[in-house]
């Protein structure tokens, strides 16, 4: 069965480039991104570990913690750091998950038959300190990632899991926010006293940045 929003992450534990690891424990009390790649020594693949390793000091300011996975045995990860440090200028200071025997893909539903039944697509898995998934995106073999939309996307569910809002088309980090609809204008009102704008009775917008926020 597919793993949907709000479950809580499948636990395990498996062999990796920092030792081996128990996913859960891993975690702590950190939120997590795991993401998977179809195989080691590929083009898209190299680019995309390289830029997790340089966004690691934005992970770090959110409390994230990013988890790499192939279908390929440790030592030949740890020869593929080699080459994203030399084409992309960093060095791989997150584990990268040797999944050779599958079992993590498997549980996390990372192979599409109809796309290639022999490697994992491109997913992520963005999971709370809780454990329970909150964000899953699927990627085709053949198209790199955006992690900075992965960075936005972890900051809207920090920010609205703390306050009772969303955040709207293109949102970004500072930008006006919704009220949720369940809240009465005489509550919006109490918990924005700066004010906010009614554009329709089911769509109020806010600025958080404004005075007294």
């Amino acid at each position: 069965m597919a793993i949907q929003l709000g479950q809580i992450a499948p636990d395990f534990e498996q062999d990796s480039t920092h030792g081996r690891i128990s996913f859960h424990d891993w975690l702590g009390g950190s939120w997590g991104v795991l993401f998977s790649h179809p195989k080691n020594f590929t083009p898209v693949c190299t680019t995309e570990l390289g830029e997790v390793a340089k966004l690691r000091s934005e992970g770090d300011k959110r409390n994230v913690k990013p988890i790499g996975l192939s279908v390929d045995p440790v030592e030949a990860h740890h020869k593929w750091e080699l080459d994203i440090h030399e084409t992309q200028g960093t060095k791989l200071d997150f584990p990268m998950i040797a999944d050779a025997n599958t079992k993590v893909s498997a549980l996390y539903d990372m192979i599409h038959p109809e796309s290639d039944p022999t490697v994992t697509v491109r997913s992520v898995f963005v999971i709370d300190p809780s454990r329970k998934v909150r964000l899953i995106l699927t990627y085709p073999p053949s198209t790199g990632r955006n992690f900075a939309e992965i960075l936005r996307a972890i900051d809207s569910l920090q920010l609205t899991d703390a306050r009772s809002i969303a955040t709207p088309v293109n949102w970004e980090p500072g930008e006006p926010v919704v009220i949720s609809p369940k809240l009465s204008d005489e509550e919006a009102s109490r918990q924005f006293p700066q004010g906010y704008k009614t554009l329709k009775p089911y769509l109020r917008v806010v600025d958080l940045q404004a005075p007294g926020q």
